[in-house]
């Protein structure tokens, strides 16, 4: 009988190991696919096997699950956003390459687009913040005077958590902000572009959603402004 395995792609060296854990007690084979596994050092710790491969090529990853396939029966593919949450765009791109279940690639890019995100929600009437989408730092001052100070700027795609993200109070604050983005010490994956918003201040829900089913709520606790640094989760919310 043909061994089953799960597909990681890339790892996480706080939550690998507890997917490594879960794979192996539903008798799952784990596989990691990473562009530098040695990143992970549970890998080598566990003698888990891994292979090196471009994780920002969607064909070489296809080429390194097809030829898994050979040997394995490959039961699932899951990834860790790492460095930024793309990588759940491209775990759904493979997924229905190999006729696997898993999340539709198009919701999750539109989800991990903030602007676009914002879009789809002001249309389906659910009340948001305003904002603004700026590419250079005219446009963020321009969207900032609309809105009305204080703002928040954050990259609108690419990386994870509070990456980049920073309530600005005053037009210094702005424009050393946008100088931050926009200079070189932020790392874009793409062409810059910057949601400038509207602060609402208030406690932070997340919604965990499977399909149609509400797993539960999670209340996050934030580190002092300007930065929204995450401190801790609070699961379920009370």
């Amino acid at each position: 009988m043909t061994r089953r395995a799960l597909i990681l792609v890339e790892g996480s060296r706080s939550n690998g190991p507890l997917y490594v854990e879960a794979a192996q007690r539903l008798c799952l084979h784990p596989i990691t696919l990473a562009a530098d596994p040695a990143k992970y050092g549970y890998l080598a710790a566990e003698a888990l096997e891994s292979i090196r491969v471009d994780t920002d090529n969607l064909d070489a990853l296809i080429r390194a699950c097809s030829h898994l396939r050979r040997t394995y029966n490959i039961a699932g593919i899951t990834g860790f956003s790492n460095p930024d949450e793309s990588v759940y765009a491209t775990v759904g791109k493979l997924c229905r390459h190999f006729d696997l279940p898993g999340p539709n690639p198009v919701s999750i890019e539109r989800c991990c687009d903030k602007f676009v995100q914002r879009q789809l929600l002001a249309e389906a009437g659910v009340p948001i913040p305003a904002y603004r989408l700026a590419t250079n730092a005219t446009e963020v001052e321009s969207s900032a005077a609309e809105i009305g100070l204080p703002v928040v700027l954050k990259p609108a795609v690419g990386g994870i958590g509070s990456t980049g993200v920073r309530l600005c109070r005053s037009v210094n604050e702005l424009a050393e902000h946008t100088t931050y983005l926009l200079a070189g010490k932020h790392i874009w994956r793409s062409s810059p572009r910057i949601l400038v918003e509207e602060f609402a201040q208030g406690p932070h829900y997340s919604a965990h959603i499977m399909g149609n089913e509400v797993i539960g709520i999670v209340a996050a606790e934030f580190g002092h402004p300007p930065h929204f640094v995450f401190r801790g989760f609070t699961f379920p919310a009370l």
